[in-house]
């Protein structure tokens, strides 16, 4: 079943862009948090924070709770797989790399999640462009990565593997989600499985890196505040309301339009300068989703065949 693409109205446009931005300046408020907090307790309070947040929203709104054990088994699964791990992964990673090359490397989740789908799920063969956009995604990667990260192996290197790691996971968890989660209230689901996040984040935190602290400096309470509630539990909100309007295959833009966001921001605020391999790197990154994506090839095939 390809991904259900509608024309994008101008409010669609408008909260497209804006999760966009949300998201991009998530990448530079966690690098701000690691300066005081660790990767595991940084992620414990996203989780949690999100949680406490959303659960709040869904009883609001009064949404119906799923009842059978199953499906609470498979939130905390959910979590592990599309939370714990990739924001643990990539919050380890930041330590060690830009937040834009972060950034850049986090769109390859599309690339995965193609593949992922192709390999789980019956219905989404892997065709010939897709199989394109998927090399053309490979070729990204490794083109940002550089040839370095494997001849002159380093902490650099392994920071970049857990990013890329990071992004496999979330293209599991797109598979589990599908084959569990079907039905449910997007909202209720995304509470739940950041309940299962939760309970795996908050122990294993306190086990690693020591009792979390609520002493912490303004500045680190103001970006945990940002990735918590702004980029994680009303990014989620905001997400479905744009699916809802714009539909999956549309969302695919938002991929392309987090890691300039986050470059810029890094570079102003932190400093970042990225080697050129990273920007020709993220250069056919986008031409791969654009390709998977496939509507901007049909439409010039479409007016080549007009003209």
């Amino acid at each position: 079943m390809s991904p259900v693409q509608k024309t994008i109205s101008s409010r669609a446009w408008a909260e497209l862009l804006l999760l966009s931005l949300i998201w991009g300046a998530s990448f530079l408020s966690i690098r701000i948090a690691l300066d005081e907090i660790g990767p595991l307790t940084a992620v414990a309070h996203r989780t949690g924070w999100a949680m406490l947040i959303l659960w709040a929203y869904v009883a609001f709104r009064r949404l119906p709770l799923p009842r059978a054990p199953r499906i609470w088994g498979a939130f905390l699964v959910m979590g592990l797989l599309n939370n714990a791990i990739p924001f643990s992964l990539m919050a380890w990673g930041q330590l060690h790399i830009e937040t834009g090359l972060t950034s850049i490397l986090n769109a390859a989740t599309a690339i995965f999640g193609v593949i992922a789908a192709a390999l789980f799920l019956a219905d989404e063969r892997l065709t010939a462009r897709k199989a394109v956009g998927v090399a053309l995604g490979f070729l990204g990667v490794a083109t940002a990565i550089g040839l370095s990260a494997l001849t002159q192996f380093d902490i650099r290197s392994l920071g970049q593997i857990a990013v890329i790691a990071g992004t496999v996971s979330y293209a599991v968890a797109g598979v589990w989600a599908r084959r569990t989660l079907a039905g449910l209230s997007p909202q209720v689901a995304a509470a739940g499985m950041l309940t299962g996040s939760s309970l795996i984040t908050l122990p294993v935190a306190w086990f690693v890196e020591g009792p979390i602290s609520l002493s912490l400096m303004p500045q680190t309470w103001a970006a945990i505040a940002y990735y918590a509630i702004i980029a994680t539990a009303l990014a989620y909100l905001l997400y479905y309301r744009v699916l809802a309007m714009a539909g999956s295959g549309n969302l695919m833009l938002c991929t392309l339009l987090v890691a300039p966001v986050a470059i810029v921001l890094g570079a102003i605020v932190l400093g970042e300068a990225l080697p050129a391999r990273a920007y020709a790197g993220f250069g056919l990154l986008a031409l791969g989703l654009l390709i998977l994506d496939g509507r901007l090839f049909q439409k010039i095939h479409h007016r080549l065949r007009r003209a």
